[in-house]
């Protein structure tokens, strides 16, 4: 089946079986290597995505449901010249990975918690990213970087 995308500003027309999942599209069809596969079960959020402004995980999406979607990955997240994110920097300045590969699925899912919930505390931000499993940092960094990320995109 042909599945039309935009993705990080670009349309996107990828033919692929039925049952092909979002993620399986992003890395292997668009080579956005990003977007990591952990469980395949939707648990570790190591695949979230921004579809239309809100974090899905793309490990549990079938790519025709993604379907005319506007889908941002942690490629996208960063402005043309390439200055990062505020979330991005702020989990950069505040430490808040260590092997990397929970990262991009935590920025992700971090942008969108700021997004809609401006004002969180730092225990409805730990609630928040209940769905993002980090194995190496005990969420301390992370925790700060999401409250730094949450100022500077306010600023901008």
């Amino acid at each position: 089946m042909q599945v039309q995308l935009k993705v990080n500003g670009k349309a996107h027309s990828v033919d692929v079986p039925p049952n092909t999942l979002l993620v399986q599209v992003l890395r292997e069809s668009l080579h956005l290597t990003g977007t990591h596969v952990g469980c395949d079960t939707a648990q570790c959020g190591a695949c979230t995505v921004m579809m239309n402004g809100r974090a899905v995980k793309a490990c549990n999406m079938l790519a025709a449901q993604a379907a005319g979607a506007e889908l941002t990955t942690i490629e996208g997240l960063a402005a043309a010249d390439g200055t990062m994110h505020p979330m991005q920097a702020a989990f950069k300045e505040c430490h808040g990975l260590q092997c990397g590969f929970c990262t991009t699925g935590m920025v992700m899912s971090a942008v969108d918690l700021c997004t809609h919930h401006p004002k969180a505390s730092e225990g409805e931000i730990r609630e928040l990213l209940e769905g993002n499993i980090c194995r190496c940092t005990g969420y301390q960094n992370i925790v700060k970087a999401v409250v730094m990320g949450a100022a500077g995109m306010k600023a901008a």
